[in-house]
């Protein structure tokens, strides 16, 4: 089934038991100490990809939970993960190991995500829908007691990202794991080549510039049948409440290496940005170009830039610059401590890694918890982007502070204005969805 042909009814209606039996086959439920059960929230293209990578992570992986608004979404996953497992014998052998989804554990619509994390057959829950959920999401996953892997960013707005820090101190009262998608952390060349800096191979780090310059990127043509709701959730991308914006949703990458390079976040920040090309209502309100920069503590500055524009040219990356030297941090070092990261013959895959050390973590009984870094580095971005939209130069403190809720109440498939692009000098910090969407303060 294709996104076109999902209706509104399609979406509101409940999968039936006997449809998602149909669907996900029963499997015989696997227990025992070693067994890690998953499950997982939002099943797109990331959700589907962190399937894959989990149980390629480790060993008594079981993913037995699934749920997403959209029942084609499930499908698709499903369809994408068959056609993986027929052309890759590794990966085919765990997903047939490992797939042990029966029909009631099938779960769709907005309350899709309750279902999973309350799930008595569910250890470890993966959130993957997008980020505009997130908070929600971590805060009833680590209330049922569950450990959590979050794609990242955490939250889009300050009131989104003050619920996450406090799921943090929660979560480790409870000593749960919580992994989180900024996958450069469990990147072997960054590690090497961070952990030199941190000894300090170039001295004192003083300036950086972060990139994600890009082309455009996909985008659902609005069918007739398609609620407001249901039309911005599918194009997540181009909303904030949902996305954040991509300085927030992708750059938030380099951002978060910006902050564990300089092992701080920033104090403030001054930017510029706006919407040059994708100026189309169909790219909904977002910029699509920002340049930021960021003051740490320390009295570094970072330069921060991204843009996704299409017939430009693509650079992503990052580059600091020290008191004896420079550093590409993803496995170089110029001046006199040169160095260069020798890359293995087959590098580990980050995004597998990742998994493997939050599970190791847990089955050894030393969860780590990277809910408050993946917090910082979303704040961060969200920081960069209110300097851009407001025209203001903020402080980390006033951002973290602010009213600024950008979430819609009570979301269903619904009427739902497109808050107008934002006008430096016009849009304020400190703004609710109400006055976000009349493009007031």
């Amino acid at each position: 089934m294709s996104d076109n042909a999902v209706t509104r009814r399609t979406f509101v209606q409940t999968t039936t038991a006997a449809a998602a039996a149909m669907m996900f086959p029963s499997g015989a439920r696997v227990f025992g100490s070693d067994v890690v059960r998953v499950g997982v929230v939002g099943t797109g293209g990331r959700g589907t990809g962190a399937i894959r990578d989990v149980l390629m992570s480790s060993e008594g992986i079981e993913i037995t939970a699934l749920g997403d608004l959209s029942p084609d979404r499930l499908e698709q996953s499903r369809m994408q993960l068959d056609k993986t497992a027929a052309g890759d014998a590794a990966f085919g052998a765990k997903w047939k190991a490992g797939f042990k989804v029966t029909g009631e554990r099938v779960f769709t619509g907005f309350d899709a995500y309750k279902n999973v994390v309350t799930s008595p057959d569910v250890d470890l829950v993966i959130l993957a829908t997008p980020p505009g959920f997130r908070p929600v999401h971590l805060a009833a996953a680590v209330a049922a007691g569950k450990h959590v892997f979050t794609e990242k960013p955490v939250a889009t707005d300050s009131v989104g990202i003050r619920s996450v820090l406090a799921t943090y101190e929660t979560a480790l009262t409870k000593n749960l794991g919580i992994g989180a998608g900024t996958q450069r952390r469990h990147q072997a060349e960054y590690l090497a080549t961070i952990a030199r800096l941190h000894e300090g191979a170039i001295g004192d780090i003083v300036s950086g510039q972060v990139f994600w310059n890009q082309g455009g990127l996909w985008n659902h043509p609005r069918q007739p049948d398609w609620s407001d709701t249901e039309w911005q959730i599918r194009n997540w991308l181009y909303f904030a409440w949902l996305s954040g914006d991509h300085i927030v949703e992708q750059h938030v990458h380099n951002i978060d290496v910006a902050n564990w390079v300089l092992r701080e976040h920033p104090i403030r920040a001054i930017a510029v940005g706006g919407r040059q090309q994708r100026t189309d209502p169909r790219y909904g309100h977002i910029f699509d170009h920002f340049a930021v920069d960021f003051e740490y503590p320390s009295g570094a500055r970072i330069m921060s830039m991204c843009r996704q524009i299409e017939g430009t040219r693509n650079r992503v990356g990052e580059h600091f610059i020290g008191t004896r030297g420079s550093t590409d941090p993803s496995g170089k070092i110029m001046g006199p401590s040169a160095w260069a990261y020798e890359r293995p013959e087959k590098p580990v895959n980050p995004y597998v890694q990742e998994h493997t050390n939050l599970i190791a973590s847990i089955r050894a009984g030393k969860p780590i918890n990277e809910l408050k870094t993946v917090a910082e580095s979303t704040l961060t971005a969200i920081l960069g982007r209110e300097a851009a939209y407001t025209g203001q130069e903020l402080t980390w403190d006033e951002v973290l502070k602010a009213e600024l809720d950008l979430t819609p109440p009570n979301i269903s498939f619904q009427s739902m204005e497109v808050p107008p692009v934002p006008m430096p000098g016009v849009t304020r910090l400190n703004r609710s969805w109400k006055e976000h969407v009349k493009g007031q303060a």
